[in-house]
């Protein structure tokens, strides 16, 4: 069910939301002092290719606290919007409820992507 799942978010939004994710990333590598939030866009657009059977785990700490100020102010705003607003879209119907919950699963992660960890779900 993961796999239909995913392949149809892919269809339907999932790859305009990892394409943000990837120009954040490329935006942030491009100064020396941005490569790790770079680095951590990269990582984390896996979650927009395929986020059923996935889960954000929070690690936070003073550092990512930090890190998050500084990403809210220049990119975690826009990825945030644009998840929120199609997750909304998608949540008009029922068929696309599913679909919409990931979506705001990933805006909370364009907020405060430093300090959270993204783990396989795991099923019984």
């Amino acid at each position: 069910m993961r796999i239909l799942g995913n392949i149809l978010w892919i269809i339907f939004g999932g790859l305009f939301s990892a394409i943000g994710w990837w120009l954040a990333g490329i935006l942030w590598c491009i100064t020396v002092v941005g490569i790790p939030v770079g680095i951590q866009c990269f990582k984390l657009s896996s979650i927009s290719l395929n986020p059923f059977g996935k889960e954000i785990v929070d690690e936070g700490g003073a550092v990512s606290c930090l890190l998050n100020i500084l990403w809210i102010c220049f990119s975690g705003i826009e990825l945030a919007i644009t998840n929120a607003v199609l997750g909304c879209i998608l949540c008009i119907t029922i068929v696309g409820i599913p679909f919409g919950k990931q979506f705001f699963k990933i805006a909370k992660l364009a907020l405060f992507p430093f300090g959270t960890k993204v783990v396989r779900a795991k099923y019984l």
